[in-house]
């Protein structure tokens, strides 16, 4: 007779993080920053999202018009 341990199946919600887990993350950010600044911090937060997705766009279009401008100039010929 042999014994099979049970193991209920765990429930990831984000990045392998449990319910109970993300619960303790979020109680441990209310205690630090307070419910007053917490706005404010959530503010600053999106701002700093905002910015880093505006420069990566910048950042793309640039590597677009790159890439336009060699398929624009014709090949060099070199060759003698």
């Amino acid at each position: 007779m042999t014994l099979i341990a049970y193991q209920p199946e765990i429930s990831r919600a984000f990045f392998g993080i449990g319910h109970l887990e993300l619960i303790l993350i979020l109680v441990i950010i209310l205690v630090v920053f307070g419910a007053g600044k917490l706005p404010a911090a959530g503010e600053a937060l999106g701002k700093s999202i905002r910015s880093f997705k505006t420069s990566m766009k910048g950042d793309q279009e640039k590597d677009a018009e790159k890439k336009d401008e060699k398929k624009d100039t014709p090949p060099s010929n070199s060759s003698k």
